[in-house]
């Protein structure tokens, strides 16, 4: 009798969905102390797959690397599925988040995406081509992309309207 012993492969992780990834907001954070200037780096992050799956992160630290390495990890953890209809949103949304208002409406193909501010990089990385929109009250890029997320969370599919 021989004795067959199976091999064993390394076992390769599933493949990931490939995510791009975007740094939306770099900020210089300076904190007066009794022993002096206390610097620290903040970072804002979106990640997406371009059919639907978008997230965004914060990262903190005292240096800018681990501070973008923090923010991608916290986005990828926060990723949300996006309902949509060939290249744009199903419906309009309006929604109000802390100051921001945000209104999204569809657009028809062509068209582009006629948004400002942080909202163009996010709906590119979601996979949303055509749609046009506004951000109103806030010009605070992390409250309008929470503002944002949270408004694309709210988006139905067009068989639940």
């Amino acid at each position: 009798m021989t004795d067959q012993k199976q091999q064993s492969q390394p076992q390769q992780p599933p493949e990931e969905k490939k995510l791009e990834e975007r740094i939306l907001m770099i900020r210089r954070v300076s904190k007066k102390t009794t022993g002096g200037n206390y610097i620290t780096f903040t970072v804002l992050a979106a990640v997406g797959d371009g059919q639907g799956s978008i997230g965004v992160g914060f990262g903190k630290s005292l240096e800018i690397p681990p501070a973008i390495k923090k923010a991608i990890l916290r986005a990828k953890k926060n990723l949300i599925k996006i309902n949509l209809v060939k290249s744009t949103i199903p419906h309009e949304v309006k929604l109000k988040y802390k100051a921001a208002k945000v209104l999204l409406k569809p657009a028809p193909e062509g068209t582009g995406l006629k948004v400002g501010s942080v909202a163009r990089p996010i709906l590119e990385l979601a996979g949303i081509k055509n749609a046009s929109g506004k951000i109103i009250k806030s010009r605070n890029k992390i409250v309008n992309t929470y503002a944002l997320i949270k408004a694309l969370s709210k988006l139905k599919s067009r068989k639940g309207l």
